[in-house]
């Protein structure tokens, strides 16, 4: 009898909503293996492989069980990078339980999928996305490392609606970081650029995961 298949997850837990715009709401993450990225400077280098196979029904049973000590209605889909695996059943399922859906992608890859917030986060060198995020993405997220230029900042803020917020995430909490973000975000707002936000990594300033 064939067995039903599994994805490979790194963890599973309940925090809150560390950046963007949901930033401080409570969330459970479901974190998947594997990235096609794997940038340099990435705080979660260790889902970039491994990862236990688990199947959809026993990654929705430790949903239940979280829920039922935290009954919150948020899941964030994260990785690595989380569309890199057939997540479509995944996704199915938990918005039948009636689960709203956040997924960070890198945008590279896209997948017709049933999400309730697209969080999309353009990486370096080229700094891709598929042309589906132009209508699909609330929200585009820049890490503010030592690649990211106002002209890469202008391009992407140029390709999509301006109503859609563009955030600069200081790459850590340094100072070389923080004073950069606020540089960027000082000339991209002088040349008229809309929607832009500083953000933050609200999840380690309270010492979270």
């Amino acid at each position: 009898m064939p067995q039903p298949p599994t994805l490979k997850i790194k963890e599973i837990f309940a925090s809150i909503q560390g950046e963007g715009l949901r930033c401080g709401e409570p969330t459970f993450f479901i974190r998947l293996a594997g990235c096609n990225r794997r940038c340099p400077w990435c705080d979660t280098k260790y889902a970039w492989r491994g990862g236990t196979s688990l199947t959809t029904d026993e990654i929705i049973k430790r949903i239940k069980k979280l829920h039922h000590v935290w009954p919150i209605n948020w899941i964030c889909l994260t990785g690595g990078e989380p569309l890199l695996q057939n997540i479509e059943e995944l996704v199915l399922r938990l918005k039948q339980d009636g689960f709203f859906l956040q997924i960070e992608t890198n945008a590279t890859l896209y997948r017709n999928l049933q999400i309730d917030w697209w969080t999309i986060s353009p990486k370096p060198p080229d700094y891709y996305f598929q042309p589906q995020f132009l209508t699909k993405a609330k929200e585009i997220k820049l890490v503010v490392s030592k690649e990211l230029t106002f002209q890469i900042i202008k391009k992407i803020r140029q390709a999509f609606p301006p109503s859609v917020p563009l955030i600069l995430q200081p790459q850590t909490n340094h100072l070389w970081s923080r004073k950069k973000a606020w540089q960027l975000l000082e000339e991209s707002t002088t040349s008229g650029l809309p929607s832009l936000r500083l953000g933050l990594q609200f999840h380690k300033i309270f010492k979270l995961k």
